[in-house]
């Protein structure tokens, strides 16, 4: 590949991201708009405000590899691990007392799984509706 080709697919790529972006804050003004005004009796927002509430959710959500999420899928993971880690050092006893602890406060048997059990959770009716 040419210089002067190389150069004209980097300005190519430059300018069709600005141009994605602008249509996100496009898309995001007008839906805003459209429904927040009407909802809510919120402000009417320039693109510029929604180019920066996009930036924001970013920021506070995470990126795709899912970054700044306090309990993203990395976090969960681990978490997880570390937990493992600490219960292969634990008595039959103690493994029991916090795997009742984690039922107490709900993190035990989430959406049908259950990693703190040696046995899989049996599916019931209740859980196919």
């Amino acid at each position: 590949m040419r210089r002067g080709n190389k150069v004209a697919h980097i300005f190519k790529f430059i300018f069709l991201a600005g141009l994605f972006c602008f249509a996100i804050g496009f898309a995001v003004q007008f839906l805003w708009n459209w429904l927040i005004p009407e909802l809510f009796h919120g402000p009417v927002i320039t693109v510029w405000q929604a180019l920066g509430l996009c930036l924001l959710g970013k920021l506070l959500f995470g990126w795709h590899g899912g970054g700044g999420a306090p309990w993203s899928a990395r976090a969960k993971q681990k978490w997880r691990s570390k937990m493992m880690e600490k219960m292969e050092h634990m008595s039959e006893e103690e493994k029991h007392k916090l795997r009742e602890k984690l039922r107490k406060c709900g993190m035990g048997a989430r959406w049908g799984q259950n990693p703190f059990n040696d046995e899989p959770k049996q599916p019931t009716s209740e859980t196919n509706l």
